[in-house]
């Protein structure tokens, strides 16, 4: 039997609409906090504290929220986690037109946005494994992954623009949005998890289920350790976009587009992403973004930022690709009943990884030369794409058909 395409699937565009809405106002929002900060303190280390209470939960609530996705009602658990970002956006949208904001209520507000996010993030995949078939997955995750893109692309001048139009606008739009999102959730007519056998043992021995499940598969562990580790060359690499540019005497204005260029090629990647999956096998296509991290070391030998950022463009086009098979095969080889805690086993590596890239670069910026910066996380992306080719575990991994099979 014929799938329904993704477009015709009745709760998948559901799902995507509503994560669109929310997506689009929780990244203007991003804009809006530290320019609220600023406003009321004029710190900006201040401004530094909400955006780390707005992102540390991520890091301290993954696990606990994996296991909560898997053992309590998903489409419930993402209602309520909705109806806490909207009180708590929303409340502080009304005491901005109150003209009471507080420091302290901003750092609050901020964490349970966060809270709320986090506990959100750990079911959405079960719900997106509910509402698409097996062997669409990898095409469903590449539609995530341009819904993304597009909000990269249009939330940063929308948050500034709100902002600049009154203080509350971006909060009061955020709580809105996450209003659309739960809309989207009970509009849905598939159930969100599969029958569940009752959890008799410990928490402990529950969290420890997830993590081993995805350390005793070799392909799943691969995948973690190598995707994971991206994360530090991504985002350093960006980040030191930002810094050469500015040190190149660029406006703030060419800064932007230079990072918006990076996010306009992992929309139009997103849209090839199709195609590619169609033309490569398997093992290529989670081998294109490793390879052409490599690329940046071109900056080494002609040291100037619009070099590095032409340089990087071909793995944003690649990022997408590799992503929606990633992405798409750890969902379908994992069991409904572990989705939850294997995701969030997954994304823990991720966000302990990620911020070291900034930190990383920053620190040799300073200590060194951008050459030398650059060169450094050329060798890692070296290590990894060596890694990735050498894999036993990426060298057999099963064709894009037989996912079907691994349900």
């Amino acid at each position: 039997m014929t799938a329904v395409p993704l477009r015709r699937n009745r709760d998948f565009v559901l799902l995507q609409t509503g994560q669109l809405l929310s997506q689009l106002g929780t990244s203007s929002s991003s804009i809006a906090f530290p320019l609220l900060v600023l406003a009321v303190t004029g710190s900006p280390a201040k401004a530094g504290l909400v955006g780390f209470a707005r992102s540390v939960p991520w890091a301290l609530f993954a696990l606990p929220a994996g296991l909560a996705a898997d053992r309590w009602n998903r489409r419930w658990l993402m209602i309520a986690a909705d109806g806490v970002r909207v009180l708590a956006i929303g409340s502080l949208a009304a005491t901005i037109l109150l003209g009471r904001v507080a420091f302290w209520q901003i750092v609050v507000i901020a964490f349970m946005e966060g809270t709320g996010t986090a506990l959100f993030s750990a079911a959405r995949p079960g719900a997106l494994r509910a509402v698409v078939p097996t062997h669409q997955l990898p095409a469903a995750a590449a539609v995530e992954s341009g819904r993304g893109s597009v909000v990269r692309l249009v939330a940063p001048p929308l948050g500034g623009a709100l902002f600049g139009i009154a203080r509350a606008l971006p909060f009061l739009v955020d709580a809105i949005s996450y209003a659309f999102s739960t809309l989207s959730l009970v509009a849905m007519r598939t159930p969100f998890q599969e029958d569940r056998e009752p959890h008799l043992a410990s928490i402990r021995t529950r969290l420890a289920e997830g993590l081993r499940f995805v350390w005793g598969r070799p392909f799943l562990r691969t995948c973690a350790l190598l995707f994971g580790l991206t994360n530090f060359i991504g985002p350093g690499v960006l980040f030191a976009v930002v810094v050469i540019a500015k040190e190149q005497g660029l406006s703030g204005g060419e800064v932007g587009a230079l990072v918006a260029a990076f996010g306009a090629c992992l929309l139009l990647g997103s849209f090839a992403s199709a195609l590619v999956r169609r033309l490569l096998p398997v093992r290529a296509v989670l081998l294109l973004e490793l390879w052409t991290w490599i690329g940046c070391a071109g900056f080494v030998l002609w040291p100037n930022v619009y070099v590095l950022v032409a340089c990087i463009l071909p793995t944003a086009l690649a990022i997408p690709s590799t992503d929606s098979v990633v992405h798409g095969y750890r969902i379908a080889m994992t069991p409904d009943r572990l989705l939850g805690r294997a995701e969030s086993a997954t994304s823990t590596i991720a966000l302990l990884i990620a911020p070291l890239g900034p930190l990383v670069a920053g620190i040799l910026l300073d200590a060194g030369s951008a050459r030398a910066t650059i060169a450094v996380f050329a060798v890692v992306g070296l290590v990894l794409a060596l890694w990735g080719t050498l894999s036993p575990s990426i060298r057999t991994a099963p064709s894009l058909d037989e996912l079907q099979e691994l349900a």
